[in-house]
């Protein structure tokens, strides 16, 4: 767990510098999410920061609000932005930062094969970290389009490739698509030059590219034809029509030039 719980205070620490000296007039600048700003996006991971610590270490009370939660979203509500909204940018940057500390430190004490509740499936204590970090550099992404601010590209990216691979059958099962027999050969070059690959290299489905590219597509932060992903065959461009790497509904994704 030292090791992905590192990667995650980092991925922290990394939106934490691009927000950390915003006025008002930034915090509520709009996000391409639609409905969302920067304070709502930071919003939501403190407050999924919060109940992610809650089901590291108290899974029944975690259960106990999950169904509330489930039900608010079902009716178009968003309780996640709503505790940004009744605190200066400021202030809720600085309860982040405490709670964020919390869930760090509650992670970090667990076996990393610990099964730890979600609103999706239950996850390894390990992956539940990781899609922490995913989360994170996710709406970050939303953050750092929206000021036209930039932050390091780093090997953390491979965290959030490995689960957008990994969610492929989850990314058909919840678009309501047949999941195809062929695997999808992918094959990316990491920030540091290296090449990060998965599944069959025999495949005549493929997707190629930078690391960077490949990770805005799963989380829906790019539409695929904003990218330079090299993408052959027909079950490699059904599934990047819709893949993600979140849990959740199908995701709206984005239109091309949309970020």
């Amino acid at each position: 767990m030292r090791d992905i719980c590192d990667d995650l205070t980092a991925e922290h620490d990394a939106l934490d510098a691009v927000v950390a000296g915003l006025d008002e007039a930034g915090w509520r600048r709009a996000t391409a999410a639609v409905g969302y700003t920067v304070a709502d996006s930071v919003s939501h991971l403190w407050y999924f920061d919060g109940t992610a610590t809650s089901a590291a270490v108290d899974p029944e009370a975690f259960e106990a609000g999950k169904a509330a939660l489930l039900a608010q979203s079902a009716s178009g509500a968003d309780p996640s932005i709503e505790p940004g909204r009744a605190v200066t940018g400021a202030e809720m940057l600085h309860r982040w930062r405490d709670d964020r500390r919390t869930l760090v430190a509650a992670l970090r004490a667990l076996d990393p094969s610990a099964r730890i509740p979600w609103y999706g499936p239950a996850m390894g204590a390990r992956s539940f970290a990781t899609a922490r970090l995913m989360e994170t550099w996710a709406h970050g992404q939303d953050v750092v389009d929206a000021l036209r601010a930039t932050r390091p590209t780093t090997g953390r990216l491979r965290h959030i490739a490995h689960i957008g691979v990994r969610a492929r059958p989850y990314a058909y099962a919840v678009n309501r698509r047949a999941m195809p027999a062929n695997d999808v050969r992918v094959e990316l070059v990491g920030p540091d030059g290296d090449t990060w690959t998965w599944g069959d290299e025999a495949s005549p489905d493929r997707i190629d590219g930078d690391a960077l590219d490949f990770c805005l597509l799963v989380t829906q932060r790019r539409h695929r034809d904003d990218t330079e992903l090299r993408i052959t065959g027909a079950g490699a461009h059904e599934w990047a029509s819709f893949a993600q790497a979140f849990a959740g509904p199908a995701g709206p994704g984005r239109k091309p030039g949309e970020f």
